[in-house]
């Protein structure tokens, strides 16, 4: 799917109220944009519809989970690569790409849209060779801004200029009554994917990182994994990322310019948070790895993060992290050079952090 994924799938009323607040440039490439996101809103309006119909009771009556995993920190700390092996454990269950492409009727609408997605999908991700698919795990702020109407991704998809839409100031949730309503949609998604069974969550979204008050309200119980790896590779990842992301999805003439000081800033930001936050979250309910020893021994730093948490470790894992690790043995990670210079703004505005976790600058 390479054009308009962020926004696809919403309905036709969150997709109105999007453009209402927003300004579009009519370009050809814009006006086809959004002739597939309009037609695309009638078909998630209808099958959304058909399941509160059909599901709407049950789903009332279904007790929200208490004890969701999230996992939290910056894009491009490989906290994919850790979603991707959390979901090989039958005890875990993390949201597909399907549940958060077509958040209001996943439960209804699977075998009609799978034709569809398998025409659209693409083998791998936009910004590396990441194999994605309708059943794979999937990041879940893509749900929210299509269910709640309120992410940060909406100054992505609608940029006014060319400043990193990324800032400290920028508020992570809604503000008020529309608080409220943002949490409430937030549970019920949680509570749908929960329906029927009894695994426990594992969700993967950097935005999550400045709503940690909320989630530990929402869910007393949760457990934060924080993933950290080398700024060096995180910032010029990130900017590679956004800048494919936003080429994909920007519905203005505005392009954001995506470059080392911001970004760094903005991690260095992120990072603050979690560590003022962290107090907010249960003792024994937060845990760290470093994506470097995550990398060189999957599967000890897997059994230490098991044994922290208080969950048992399935026997059969560590062969289905083995089979993983096999088919996906000729995958390149994006390789970037920095200059000097990106060197420096980044350890200047990181070297506290980076410091504490031993990075070398």
């Amino acid at each position: 799917m390479k054009d308009s994924y962020l926004t696809a799938g919403i309905t036709f009323g969150q997709l109105v109220r999007l453009l209402r607040r927003n300004r579009i440039s009519y370009t050809p490439a814009t006006m086809a944009r959004l002739f597939f996101l309009f037609q695309s809103s009638v078909w998630s309006s209808l099958f959304a519809t058909a399941e509160k119909i059909r599901f709407g009771k049950e789903l009332a009556e279904t007790i929200p989970p208490r004890n969701p995993i999230f996992i939290i920190g910056h894009w491009r700390t490989g906290s994919t690569l850790l979603h991707k092996l959390l979901s090989l454990d039958p005890s875990l269950l993390a949201p597909t790409l399907f549940q958060v492409a077509i958040p209001d009727s996943f439960l209804l609408s699977y075998k009609y849209y799978k034709p569809v997605f398998k025409t659209l999908i693409d083998e791998h991700r936009p910004m590396d060779m990441v194999r994605i698919g309708m059943d794979e795990p999937q990041e879940d702020e893509y749900a929210i801004y299509r269910l709640t109407n309120y992410s940060p991704l909406e100054k992505l998809v609608f940029p006014t200029s060319s400043s990193y839409f990324l800032k400290n100031d920028l508020p992570f949730l809604p503000a008020d009554e529309l608080l409220v309503n943002w949490s409430e949609n937030l549970v019920r998604y949680y509570t749908k994917l929960q329906m029927g069974n009894s695994r426990t969550i594992v969700s993967k979204n950097p935005f999550n990182s400045f709503r940690i008050k909320l989630l530990t309200e929402r869910f007393p119980d949760a457990k934060f994994i924080h993933i950290l790896r080398h700024p060096y590779n995180v910032v010029p990842s990130t900017i590679n990322m956004w800048n494919i992301v936003q080429k994909q999805n920007a519905l203005t003439k505005f392009k954001c310019r995506f470059s080392t000081e911001p970004v760094a800033g903005f991690l260095e930001f992120l990072l603050r948070t979690i560590e003022k936050d962290r107090n907010l979250i249960r003792p024994g309910n937060f845990f760290e790895i470093k994506f470097e020893d995550f990398e060189k021994d999957t599967v000890s730093v897997l059994r230490d993060l098991y044994t922290e948490m208080g969950h048992p470790f399935p026997e059969d894992l560590q062969q289905q992290i083995k089979n993983h690790m096999d088919s996906n043995a000729n995958f390149k990670k994006n390789e970037f050079t920095l200059s000097s210079v990106d060197k420096e703004i980044i350890a200047n505005k990181l070297t506290l952090f980076m410091d504490r976790y031993n990075y070398p600058r």
